[in-house]
């Protein structure tokens, strides 16, 4: 119980939300100027910005969240697909349509699968992917998740390969992380669902009934050497003002103790799936959720967010401008999802475009398209990440590299409607490009790349 009060102390969250309970315009406008500066806030601003309900100062919020999204990330937005690779699993979490208790077939990929889902990805234009394994020590252990990612890096076609695997696995322990580290994968995501005490044990059974070991798997991930880790809520368990102020009480923590936060939030909310049936009374409206994404831009200025096709196309444009970082396009969320090959699914899917129809929209909110994975591969990762994002330098080099990752895109995979709209934006975002010798050699890498080479990155 130490351990966990260390990392989300619920009394002094509940008391928060009571004492900013009714903030004034005089207030929120102060939290607003004070979020500017980028250098994040306090849990009590947090309460009082999540306890707004007037329409004018939530707008102000909004065009804050963008204007610092901006400065720190540019108008790049990254995108990436989830693979699942086995429906296979040990507990019996009531939001999940993979739960134990579903008598549905199960699905775990061999690894020839696992490359014939790769190459469709890749010649979908992916170039990273986020894998997702059910907990099944017997069925998934870490060996086979290994086999896995290194099955995925060897895997080509003519159109490319993937550079970049994030993983979510079950929360284990620090030699499990370490073939995970040794596996070379990008970032460690593990959500805590909720970071409400008696509901996460309410919805949970098997395993991941602990909330201690799901709330401490992080430390063992930066013990092990992992460095990039992902946070995230599922929306809609429980109350979102709690959720919220935890998951940031989280990162706060994982700060202090390993000088480095989190590199990603995730804002899924619940979503309906076969056998799951849910009676949720703190459900979480699409307008409260773009709510919650402008709040954490504010908040935690520096930690790229990521939101899924769990979304309507219309809520994702929204948020693209107000805090979202990283998007994936075109997903399935069963193991063989990708191909003729039905199987049951973890939860449905609002937005079922086309990556290219995705790309068309963001090219249309004047937004550039990233598959960029330079960062991870150049060593920019933990606390050298952290050093550029704070500042909002990151994007100084995250631009050019968009640039050329999504050049790649429009030569190899693009629509003609997409090509011409995407040499526009390539233009626009050239010219927000200061300094000169990176300017030029951006420019440089570009015609490499129209006459063939593939892969260049600063």
């Amino acid at each position: 119980m130490e351990k966990i009060s260390k990392i989300i102390n619920e009394q002094k969250i509940c008391s928060i939300i009571e004492k900013t309970s009714k903030p004034t315009p005089e207030i929120i406008l102060n939290i607003i100027k004070k979020a500017t500066q980028k250098r994040g806030l306090e849990l009590e601003d947090i309460g009082y910005l999540l306890n707004t309900d007037d329409a004018d100062l939530v707008g102000k919020i909004f065009q804050a969240a963008a204007q610092i999204k901006m400065e720190i990330y540019g108008e790049r937005l990254v995108f990436f697909a989830p693979l699942y690779v086995s429906s296979f699993c040990v507990n019996d979490c009531k939001y999940c349509g993979f739960h134990n208790s579903n008598p549905t077939k199960r699905k775990k990929l061999t690894l020839e699968e696992v490359e014939e889902q790769t190459k469709i990805l890749i010649n979908m234009g992916h170039k990273r992917l986020l894998l997702e394994f059910g907990e099944d020590p017997q069925n998934t252990p870490i060996d086979y998740i290994t086999d896995v990612i290194k099955t995925i890096y060897q895997t080509k076609t003519d159109k490319g390969e993937i550079r970049r695997l994030n993983v979510n696995i079950a929360a284990t322990n620090v030699e499990d992380y370490q073939k995970l580290k040794a596996a070379n994968i990008g970032t460690y995501q593990l959500f805590q669902e909720t970071y409400h005490k008696p509901t996460y044990e309410k919805l949970h059974s098997g395993p991941k009934a602990s909330f201690e070991r799901q709330l401490l798997a992080h430390d063992n991930a930066f013990e092990a050497g992992i460095d990039d880790i992902g946070l995230g809520v599922l929306f809609g368990l429980y109350d979102y003002k709690f959720e919220v102020l935890s998951l940031i009480s989280h990162a706060h923590y994982l700060e202090k103790k390993h000088q480095i936060g989190p590199h990603t939030f995730s804002v899924p909310r619940w979503q309906p799936a076969e056998s799951v049936e849910l009676d949720l009374p703190h459900y979480v409206s699409e307008d409260e959720l773009l709510k919650i994404i402008a709040i954490l831009r504010l908040a935690v200025p520096y930690t790229g967010m990521i939101i899924s096709t769990r979304e309507s196309a219309e809520t994702r444009e929204k948020a693209f401008k107000i805090g979202i970082s990283q998007t994936s396009a075109a997903s399935r969320t069963s193991p063989g999802g990708y191909g003729k090959e039905k199987n049951a699914t973890q939860f449905s899917v609002a937005d079922n475009r086309q990556v290219d129809e995705v790309i068309n929209t963001v090219l249309n909110q004047g937004l550039l398209p990233s598959f960029c994975t330079a960062c991870y591969r150049k060593g920019r990762t933990g606390k050298n990440f952290m050093d550029l994002a704070k500042p909002g330098k990151i994007h100084h080099l995250c631009r050019a590299n968009g640039l050329l990752t999504f050049k790649e895109y429009l030569e190899d995979f693009a629509s003609e409607k997409n090509k011409k709209q995407g040499q526009k934006v390539i233009d626009q975002s050239l010219v927000n490009i200061t300094d000169k010798d990176t300017l030029q050699k951006t420019k440089q890498k570009l015609k490499e790349i129209e006459q063939g080479s593939r892969d260049i990155y600063f």
